[in-house]
């Protein structure tokens, strides 16, 4: 498992919105009979798996409009969070999901609403 650290650059890397960046698992590249699958059969599965590896912030939340117009107002954005979080497992839909190389690396990004389970393990980055 690729953990984030201060000294990794996975660090940099922002999610915007309701997005969840995955690493995927490796796929299995053989049937139960002993055939041995090209990659591109395996990517193209309705359904994988991987590592939820960083989570944008959620869904902006509208700010309320006030009646008084003369006074000052901050413009802090809300977000209501996601249900992923970093370090689960999360199986999701493959043809939502945007293929991305970062250092040589395979991830995808996924929209929160095409995961369709999450499993979680607690002591994972322990």
């Amino acid at each position: 498992m690729l953990e984030i650290t201060s000294d990794n650059k996975l660090k940099r890397l922002i999610v915007v919105g309701d997005r969840v960046l995955i690493r995927p698992k490796n796929p299995v590249d053989q049937t139960p009979t002993g055939l041995y699958l090209p990659p591109t059969v395996t990517e193209k599965e309705q359904v994988q798996s991987g590592y939820v590896i960083k989570v944008g912030p959620g869904y902006p939340i509208p700010t309320p409009t006030d009646d008084e117009p003369w006074k000052e107002t901050e413009e802090k954005v809300k977000y209501m969070p996601l249900q992923a979080q970093e370090g689960d497992v999360a199986i999701y839909l493959q043809r939502n999901a945007i293929d991305v190389v970062f250092n040589n690396e395979k991830y995808v990004i996924v929209p929160q609403a095409s995961i369709l389970m999450l499993e979680r393990i607690e002591d994972l980055f322990t």
